[in-house]
């Protein structure tokens, strides 16, 4: 019987905010990538960006997709997406934006009210993606 052990691999890049805690932005395996909540910080000035929720979602899905590339994968390749919301009567806003990132093949998904957010966020989103062979940066066919 042959057995593969999974490597846990910490991820991070410089096109998503740093992690304001002692946390890494995502974790990978050899064949999916964990995310840290993003928030819908500004990469360069760590500042929640202005415009309310729907910016907010539009930055944090975009932060989600680079930390995503950095691991070897992308939003075409999430299986799961969890959202945080401060307000749930900005739901409709968020999906509105949350649409424009998945418009097919969408992964499943959980939405929940929370009580607070770091930054006194109005949104944070993470997810769970898979490494396709096509994205990965090794041949995913052989043993490593």
């Amino acid at each position: 019987m042959s057995v593969s052990c999974l490597k846990k691999k910490p991820i991070s890049t410089d096109k998503a905010p740093k992690a304001i805690g002692p946390y890494s932005a995502a974790v990978s395996t050899d064949q999916m990538v964990f995310t840290s909540g993003q928030l819908g910080m500004d990469p360069a000035s760590g500042a929640l960006v202005k415009g309310g929720i729907q910016a907010q979602t539009r930055q944090a899905l975009t932060n989600l997709k680079f930390v995503l590339e950095a691991g070897d994968t992308n939003l075409d390749n999430v299986v799961k997406v969890t959202v945080f919301l401060q307000d749930m009567g900005e739901f409709s806003l968020m999906n509105e934006v949350y649409a424009e990132f998945f418009k097919k093949d969408c992964p499943a998904r959980s939405a929940v009210q929370v009580a607070a957010l770091p930054k006194n966020a109005a949104v944070e989103i993470e997810a769970i993606a898979i490494i396709s062979c096509k994205d990965a940066d090794y041949d995913c066919h052989q043993e490593k």
